[in-house]
């Protein structure tokens, strides 16, 4: 198979196409620069120049997995958060361009999005078929992330939309252990605030079940069957650590020292893959025993 990967140097984008070599694909990544070229065999690099000027480079692709897009673990300055938006817009509308221009178009085209288009609605588990509630930053990111992502021309598209993805390379979950290895761990805020999480390996493995399935299209929720709350989040890591879950953050010190990204640590949303269990996928963590002990080398 042909794959084609955005974002594909970035932390879960690496992975996947680590994962996508290892059986046996042809990877091309799709990047600033065409400095993979002759890394590792069957991998290639387009320059996202290089593909606007000559489509074609995607041309006879199975399947193009478009994960690019700026950190949102940055200060949320006005320039930050056009940043934000403004380059996931741009990867979508550059698919689009080239997907449209291709004679023969990849069959598939699995988008990244947001499990935060659900909101901070807690009074229920949101699954695919929920409505879009939020209203904040994130929800309305991931809207127009979304809606770009409907304009590529693909009979079958996916939007991935991806909770909080643990591993100790990369992501966000080294340092919210790293208070636990210091014996300084401890709820954030209130401690009811929901984090639909999903561990690297089945993060990477649901993307590659979306190529492959192609029953699957439209939204699907990345993230394990069994979210939880910060509260109950941190308890885990801490059991999982052997370490103390004690040292309470009040709100207004994460505002003060971060600002309006605080909220990322201060709120969240209730999630379930319900998409992903229906077509048969299994989680190799489903729960968070199971993922912090392989993660923190307790299992």
């Amino acid at each position: 198979m042909k794959v084609a990967v955005t974002g594909g140097t970035g932390y879960v984008g690496s992975l996947l196409v680590d994962a996508l070599l290892r059986r046996g694909d042809e990877v091309t990544v799709i990047s600033r620069s065409e400095r993979l070229r002759e890394t590792k065999p069957n991998l290639s690099c387009v320059s996202w120049k290089r593909l606007a000027e000559t489509p074609a480079a995607l041309d006879g692709c199975d399947a193009i997995v478009n994960l690019a897009g700026e950190s949102i673990s940055r200060r949320w300055t006005a320039e930050g958060k056009q940043a934000i938006l403004q380059s996931r817009l741009d990867a979508a509308q550059a698919i689009a361009s080239a997907v449209a221009s291709l004679a023969n178009k990849p069959p598939v085209v699995v988008n990244a999005s947001g499990i935060s288009i659900y909101g901070t609605d807690a009074s229920v588990a949101h699954d695919e078929q929920s409505g879009v509630r939020g209203t904040d930053f994130l929800a309305s990111v991931v809207q127009k992330w979304e809606s770009a992502a409907d304009r590529i021309p693909a009979s079958r598209l996916v939007k991935v939309r991806i909770g909080l993805v643990l591993g100790m390379k990369g992501g966000a979950f080294p340092a919210m252990a790293m208070p636990y290895r210091l014996f300084a761990g401890g709820r954030i805020g209130s401690g009811k605030q929901w984090i639909p999480w999903i561990h690297e390996d089945d993060m990477v493995r649901l993307l590659i079940f979306c190529i492959d399935n192609p029953q699957i299209e439209g939204p699907v929720n990345a993230c394990a069957p069994e979210p939880a709350t910060n509260d109950d989040f941190g308890r885990a890591i801490g059991k999982a650590a052997g370490r103390p879950h004690w040292f309470p953050l009040p709100p207004f010190l994460l505002k003060t020292a971060l600002g309006e990204l605080s909220f990322l640590l201060l709120e969240g949303s209730r999630a379930i893959p319900r998409k992903a269990l229906e077509h048969g996928f299994k989680f190799r963590y489903a729960t968070l025993k199971e993922a912090l002990g392989q993660l923190l080398g307790r299992t």
